[in-house]
């Protein structure tokens, strides 16, 4: 039953009082017992956070994968240096001359600018070289691990239309507060709209608002994968044909274990354009996936790189005076 609801609560959360009544309804359960396997995964490591996960660039942030060429004596020091940045989320070390990527995002009142401060970061860690990898087409995002075993091998990838919003302060109130981890009780959001001094009503009502404008991507869990059992992270690159992008970035995000795919722009050191982050429980497992896409798309070569050391994984918080902090330091 854990991994029912493991699985259930990374897809999308219910955004109701009582949402593990909710849940414990749909497993046939109870509602203390749901909160229970719960309390035990986060206590164990396994649940990593329950919040809303919003979509940077519809915040007004702008962002970017970023691949640097760090030697190993200095990427120790470098590693601090670059976690101590509130707009990178996610450092990893992987199998590549190219070996520290992290993504970057920065407030839409920055001083330096997305660009400018990658230069910074890089003459601070004494990179030997970089490449900024912005994305040029998004086909999916979307973390959900198969804790079951029973996820098909494809699904139909959803293509959303998301309407206009113009955000009002309400709105940056609740991006705000329920960005943070929920707790495991049987009114989750009630420091939330306590903090906020809304209803419940109210306050559903905005998430929904925000998920429809394409602000908030979901309402869910994540998963620490190491713990969760999925050890054979890669993120596999592709050349493809720019012209049949398109067919290909859909037919390669129809994967089940693939959670991210973007099409990035190639350089003269780096001819891959497809992105593609795919998760596994073992290594054969993993490269059995990225030769059933081999298969399937056409490409001129491709190439795994593994995580090998995570660094930091954090959700960006938004709206915080951090970004304004840390370029003052370096201003």
């Amino acid at each position: 039953m854990t991994k029912e609801i493991l699985s259930k609560i990374q897809e999308s959360f219910p955004l109701v009082v009582r949402p593990f009544r909710v849940i414990g309804d749909e497993l046939g359960i109870s509602e203390d017992r749901v909160i229970k396997i719960l309390t035990e995964q986060k206590e164990a490591g396994i649940i990593r956070q329950t919040s809303a996960i919003f979509d940077t660039k519809r915040l007004g942030y702008k962002s970017s994968l970023v691949a640097f060429k760090i030697s190993k004596d200095d990427i120790n020091n470098a590693v601090k240096i670059l976690n101590s940045h509130p707009g990178i989320s996610h450092n990893y070390e992987r199998n590549h001359d190219f070996n520290v990527w992290f993504t970057m995002a920065v407030e839409p009142e920055s001083k330096f600018g997305l660009e400018k401060t990658v230069e910074l970061l890089a003459k601070l860690c004494n990179c030997t070289d970089y490449i900024i990898l912005p994305t040029l087409k998004l086909f999916k995002i979307s973390v959900k691990l198969n804790t079951t075993g029973k996820d098909k091998q494809k699904e139909k990838v959803k293509i959303v239309k998301h309407k206009e919003i113009k955000l009002t302060p309400m709105h940056q109130k609740i991006i705000e507060a329920s960005q943070y981890d929920i707790d495991i009780t049987k009114e989750p959001f009630k420091k939330v709209i306590d903090r906020c001094n809304v209803s419940y009503e109210h306050f559903f009502e905005i998430l929904n608002e925000l998920k429809d404008a394409g602000v908030m991507r979901r309402f869910a869990s994540i998963l620490n994968h190491r713990k969760a059992g999925f050890n054979a992270n890669a993120m596999v690159v592709w050349d493809v044909d720019e012209k049949n992008s398109q067919s290909i970035g859909e037919t390669a995000a129809s994967f089940s274990a693939v959670s991210h795919c973007y099409i990035r722009p190639k350089y003269p050191n780096w001819p891959y354009n497809l992105f593609t982050m795919i998760h596994g429980k073992t290594t054969d497992e993993t490269n059995a996936v990225i030769d059933s896409i081999a298969k399937e798309i056409q490409s001129k070569i491709h190439m795994s790189l593994y995580s090998t050391r995570e660094f930091k994984k954090v959700r960006i918080e938004y709206f915080t005076s951090a970004f304004k902090e840390w370029e003052d330091m370096y201003s």
